[in-house]
């Protein structure tokens, strides 16, 4: 068994959160880095290479660590929706997600530079919105939940009330696809 030290190269409470409750160890590190889509990237693209960007930059600090690193968007249509600037982006995205199935994907990837070790992969979920009136969105936004979650809203919490049904992974719209993940960890047996 590998009990090296494993670092989540991430500032998401909800990635740390649900490691923790699969009974994960870890530590967190935020990683500064763009998340600016990149000109004709596609979404799965998009994520995949955050993701490792996140790994590499945490592995720059950590060589002889364990990197744990993800990136979720939403996918509408073919546009990426990130997280929203401010209220009114915030609005716009849900106005346009309102009613409408969209897709949400998670990029991951783990690395441990000294071993040379490197996989990455992502998920994707079907998400459906219920119609949403004008003041659904008001009083949503009002809990300022919205701001800093993909597409602007959060699943596990008051967006859930948005969400009309998902063909997938649940935690993987959280931010994280938890069975792939475990999976994966137990591979290169960092779990057991």
């Amino acid at each position: 068994m590998n009990h090296d030290r494993l670092i989540l190269a991430s500032d998401s409470p909800r990635r740390k959160e649900l490691l923790e409750l699969a009974g994960i160890d870890l530590e967190v590190q935020p990683t500064p880095v763009d998340e600016t889509l990149e000109p004709g990237e596609s979404a799965s693209a998009h994520v995949l290479r955050l993701a490792r960007a996140k790994a590499d930059w945490s592995a720059n600090h950590n060589p002889d660590s364990w990197i744990l690193a993800a990136d979720t968007i939403v996918v509408l249509n073919e546009r990426i929706m990130g997280k929203p600037r401010d209220k009114a982006e915030a609005g716009d995205m849900l106005k346009s997600l309102s009613g409408r199935r969209h897709n949400v994907l998670t990029g991951y990837c783990l690395l441990n530079r000294k071993l040379q070790q490197c996989e990455s992969d992502y998920v994707c979920t079907g998400v459906e919105f219920r119609e949403l009136s004008s003041s659904d969105i008001n009083i949503y936004l009002d809990s300022n939940e919205p701001i800093g979650k993909a597409g602007a809203y959060a699943i596990q919490g008051r967006g859930a009330a948005l969400v009309r049904g998902i063909n997938g992974s649940y935690t993987n719209v959280v931010g994280l696809p938890l069975v792939e993940i475990i999976e994966l960890l137990k591979r290169f047996e960092l779990i057991p």
